[in-house]
């Protein structure tokens, strides 16, 4: 059995606009979120092999919360994350190496809205930021995970749990 998480990257600032998309970072919005989320799937996991990010800023700054929250064994930055598609997306996961039964990757929309709906019966207009689901497959294989063997789990995000 696999597990997979999906977390969209915190709330970005735009106080810099010289600065490229990739190197903006979270603003204080983001830095409110992150630690909130990263302690909600920490209630709900007892750890995550690896972790998996987008090479931009303020994935890799979301993911410092989720790496203080959450016992794992491996941590990866994967370029082909950053502006991907859905299909993109599932193809890093298809690629995972089998030691690995647990993966939490953090990217951006609109690759992971699209992402839940297709492994959501619920359609969902938007993944918010900070926005976290996670699905379960019965496949032995990160290749053979597609959805005939997922099953959702969860959706959480912010405004669940701050007012």
């Amino acid at each position: 059995m696999k597990r997979i998480y999906f977390s969209r990257h915190a709330k970005s600032s735009w106080a810099d606009l010289s600065l490229k998309d990739i190197d903006r970072p979270l603003n204080k919005r983001g830095l409110r979120d992150a630690p909130i989320m990263a302690d909600k799937l920490a209630l709900r996991c007892e750890g995550i092999d690896i972790l998996i990010s987008s090479p931009a800023k303020r994935t890799m700054l979301t993911r410092t919360f989720f790496e203080q929250a959450i016992t794992h064994k491996a941590l990866l930055v994967d370029p082909k994350i950053y502006e991907a598609t859905r299909d993109e997306v599932l193809e890093v996961i298809n690629d995972l190496d089998d030691k690995y039964q647990s993966a939490l990757l953090f990217g951006h929309n609109p690759a992971f809205t699209y992402l839940y709906n297709h492994f959501s019966e619920k359609p969902l207009d938007n993944l918010p930021t900070s926005g976290l689901f996670g699905i379960t497959s019965s496949s032995e294989t990160w290749s053979d995970v597609d959805t005939t063997n997922s099953n959702m789990e969860f959706l959480i995000y912010p405004k669940m749990y701050i007012s």
